[in-house]
């Protein structure tokens, strides 16, 4: 049986999913959080096999959850399960210690399939974002790539509009900083 973590801060999301996987005979829902903070203290409480984690999220969220998963438990799998596309942060992701990367928009059977696999010790991506990380790694990848993990989430937030008070309380930070 594999036991399963679910993050999202999503109650419908969390619900769906869920619904999806008590479907499947070998996998179980054991822990549920609405942020990224009581996605932590579940990992801190409790053993599960892997940590299905949305980037999105108040509070600690995106890469800087993966991270500190990793560090609290390394041996746990992580797959993030993400509305952004696998061009802009499956490389993050899988950096800051995730082992696989889904977007919202696959189908059911794929998150069934990624959650095996990860579980299992392997690492989950599809065509398209392995081919776009060979690239990258080649040298081929646009300069905002380049961008340290921080730096990146700083940009983002920018370019959704966010002012340097509104990023300074997402990412935790003063507005000096």
């Amino acid at each position: 049986m594999i036991r399963v973590l679910l993050a999202d801060d999503h109650t419908l999301v969390r619900e769906g999913l869920k619904q999806l996987l008590a479907a499947t005979a070998d996998l179980r829902v054991e822990g549920e959080a609405a942020n990224g903070d009581e996605a932590l203290a579940q990992v801190k409480a409790n053993d599960y096999d892997i940590a299905v984690v949305d980037l999105s999220m108040p509070g600690l969220a995106g890469i800087d959850l993966v991270k500190r998963i990793k560090l609290e438990k390394p041996r746990l799998r992580v797959l993030v399960l993400s509305m952004h596309g696998e061009q802009q942060y499956a490389a993050r992701a899988l950096r800051a210690g995730a082992s696989g990367y889904l977007t919202k928009d696959a189908a059911a059977d794929q998150l069934v399939v990624a959650i095996r696999k990860v579980a299992s010790g392997c690492v989950h991506i599809s065509e398209a974002a392995a081919a776009h990380l060979v690239a990258s790694a080649a040298g081929d990848g646009p300069t905002h790539r380049r961008l340290s993990d921080r730096e990146f989430e700083v940009f983002r937030l920018l370019v959704a509009g966010l002012g340097p008070t509104e990023i300074a309380e997402q990412l935790h930070l003063s507005v000096k900083t």
